[in-house]
């Protein structure tokens, strides 16, 4: 008989079948039901073993859904310029947007700068959470000119922005200008992306460009730092 506690028994029984491929990333673990059976226990050791796998990133909790093998980080490529939806495309797994504002503004002096825009010219002013399964992964809002689109709707923004402007819009994206820095999110931030408070976060802050180089987004996406990996190749000069 082991002589380890039964609680890190059962975090290793559950990291073994991980390793066997039985559990998959992105997969629901039994509830805490089923396990305190299945391992003839009770709750509180359910409870310290699933407390341990979340504590070592094994597993996650997703608020109203359950717990889940963690999916590997979302690798965003900082010279690569991708929708969300083109970043985790290859995992062929369900994802949506969901819109908290839309809504018509009037550019300010900063967003006229940001957006090269005329005094009192109009501009989109949308946020929304993006999800991966049911687990929110951003926090983006966006400022796009009502002069470039006045056709966009709730609908375009609960998919893909990139596909609207390309493929309806027929316009050219060419290239995005991006900064990375740490932050401590505020209360909404906390709140859509169900973080710890108090825990730094990633926000990123881009102006995309058109072939023709007018703006057509300027934008702030805040990241929960433990689902995205941010990479970039630097060449040295000769």
């Amino acid at each position: 008989m082991s002589q380890k506690p039964l609680y890190r028994q059962i975090a290793d029984a559950i990291r073994e079948r991980i390793a066997r491929g039985e559990l998959k990333a992105g997969d629901a673990l039994p509830t805490e039901a089923a396990l305190q059976a299945e391992y003839e226990v009770s709750r509180v050791t359910v409870r310290q073993a699933l407390k341990q796998l979340t504590e070592q990133k094994v597993i996650e909790s997703i608020q109203g859904s359950g717990r889940y093998v963690k999916e590997e980080r979302v690798n965003y490529d900082i010279y690569q310029l991708t929708s969300f939806y083109e970043k985790i495309a290859d995992r062929h797994v369900q994802t949506h947007s969901e819109v908290r504002v839309f809504e018509v503004i009037t550019a300010d002096e900063c967003l006229r700068e940001k957006l090269q825009l005329q005094d009192g010219e109009k501009v989109w002013h949308i946020k929304r959470v993006r999800f991966l399964k049911q687990k929110p992964m951003a926090l983006e809002e966006t400022w796009m000119p009502l002069s470039l689109f006045p056709d966009l709707t709730w609908s375009v923004m609960e998919g893909s922005k990139y596909h609207f402007i390309e493929e309806t819009k027929k316009l050219v994206i060419d290239r995005s200008e991006q900064e990375v820095i740490p932050i401590l999110p505020d209360a909404e931030t906390i709140a859509a992306l169900e973080l710890a408070p108090g825990k730094p976060i990633l926000e990123k802050i881009s102006r995309g460009f058109l072939s023709d180089g007018r703006v057509f987004e300027y934008s702030r996406n805040a990241f929960k730092s433990d689902d995205y990996r941010f990479t970039l190749v630097a060449h040295r000069q000769h």
